[in-house]
């Protein structure tokens, strides 16, 4: 299953990794930042389903977790 939250679509994201040398060549490496996903039960039309939600969905209340 992709990295994606189900609430807001927010994905991983790409860019570089830059080490920092005292030379002028900076070696440029790939990477990626991946969103902080979490796997809650959350109510979802008057059922429980189970869901993968980035943590800034759960704490801005985009989603009600069934307790």
């Amino acid at each position: 299953m992709a990295r994606r939250c189900e609430s807001c679509d927010k994905g991983p994201i790409t860019g570089y990794n830059y080490t920092f040398l005292r030379s002028h060549w900076n070696p440029h490496n790939k990477r990626r930042w991946l969103p902080n996903l979490q796997s809650i039960k959350v109510r979802v039309a008057g059922t429980t389903k189970r869901m993968k939600v980035c943590t800034a969905c759960i704490k801005a209340g985009k989603v009600q977790k069934a307790g």
